[in-house]
């Protein structure tokens, strides 16, 4: 099995209702969910949102060890228009913006906003990172 994999991407919240409602407003769909939890099938891997409380629960440590980490998820795309697309989604949910889509330094197209417990999204064409069909990425080779 590779080393290089995650398969699981948790996210703990403060209120799973709330971040049910925002993913949703997203066009996410659970795959599974309990009253304590919610999963997301994604391209070979999962997401969790999950109360702070459990989370810190399964992780025998207090809520306030928990942290914030500097983290961010991303999403790439293969079209700017796409990116802008999806920003609208996110703001119509309810996501706090970070960085309007526009052109970067380095020749992609990117964006930020934040979910409603501040987790971070990136918003992205990588014109040096080309997408399969499916939209999931494998990195080019030098």
């Amino acid at each position: 099995m590779p080393e290089q994999r995650v398969t699981l991407v948790t996210l703990g919240v403060r209120d799973l209702g709330r971040s049910r409602a925002f993913y949703r407003a997203l066009g996410w769909q659970p795959a599974q969910e309990t009253e304590r939890i919610s999963f997301y099938q994604m391209h070979g891997a999962a997401l969790a949102l999950f109360g702070l409380g459990d989370l810190a629960d399964d992780q025998d440590r207090p809520v306030g060890e928990l942290g914030t980490g500097a983290v961010t998820l991303a999403q790439n795309f293969g079209a700017e228009e796409d990116v802008d697309a999806a920003w609208h989604r996110a703001m119509q949910a309810g996501a706090k913006a970070i960085k309007v889509p526009q052109a970067t330094s380095w020749g992609g197209y990117s964006g930020y906003f934040a979910d409603p417990d501040g987790h971070v999204w990136e918003l992205a064409v990588n014109p040096f990172w080309p997408l399969a069909e499916d939209g999931s990425l494998t990195l080019p080779t030098p």
